[in-house]
């Protein structure tokens, strides 16, 4: 069975919201969604070993390493800080030149996924970001192709780059727009990942 890894870092929900749909599109392909998530800054370093279930965000287990190694596919996704990724996240990506001289990633599909709270508050800059470590990585990146009709009409967040949700006060739940192009873009990297296995 084909196994995407879902990795994110949210700190008011949205993120994680964007996750979890993103995992429906996974799924409704018959692939396996893994949703992982990091914890906060300093916390990294003071974990026990093995990671304990995230008592904080519904359930989601922290990643490992063996996550990325087991994966057939990765979908990467943070709040928008400053037009970049999240610091939490970003720590965790600064840890794995190891996986990266072994080549874990390499000709794995990658996709992004951010969220923020206004329409112009660096959705796109973050997501493009985003795609530089998965790039020097390996990784094959996928994003969302104009056949997708909410691209046409979305109001909200959402780009050819990646799903993105405008979260305003930070409990604006997803919209319909949003909702439809997290779960095409699950759909798509697993559908990427299976060819890919298969290959």
């Amino acid at each position: 069975m084909t196994k995407i890894l879902v990795l994110y870092y949210s700190r008011h929900g949205g993120t994680r919201s964007l996750a979890r749909q993103i995992a429906r599109g996974i799924e409704s392909t018959g692939a396996e969604a893994v949703l992982r998530t990091v914890p906060d800054l300093p916390r990294y370093e003071t974990l026990p070993t093995p990671l304990p279930a995230n008592p904080i965000d519904d359930g989601d287990s922290f990643v490992t390493k063996n996550d990325l190694a087991s994966c057939d596919g990765l979908a990467l996704g943070s709040p928008v800080r400053f037009g970049n990724m999240a610091a939490p996240l970003k720590h965790f990506l600064d840890a794995t030149s190891g996986e990266w001289l072994a080549g874990t990633l390499i000709g794995k599909p990658a996709a992004v996924f951010t969220s923020g709270g206004s329409l112009h508050g660096g959705q796109e800059s973050t997501l493009l970001t985003m795609m530089l470590p998965l790039l020097h990585h390996g990784m094959v990146i996928t994003g969302l192709p104009y056949s997708e009709p909410a691209l046409h009409t979305t109001s909200s967040g959402g780009s050819p780059y990646g799903p993105g949700h405008v979260s305003g006060d930070g409990k604006q739940p997803l919209d319909n727009d949003e909702k439809h192009l997290a779960v095409a873009l699950g759909k798509r990297l697993a559908e990427i990942g299976q060819k890919l296995k298969e290959s």
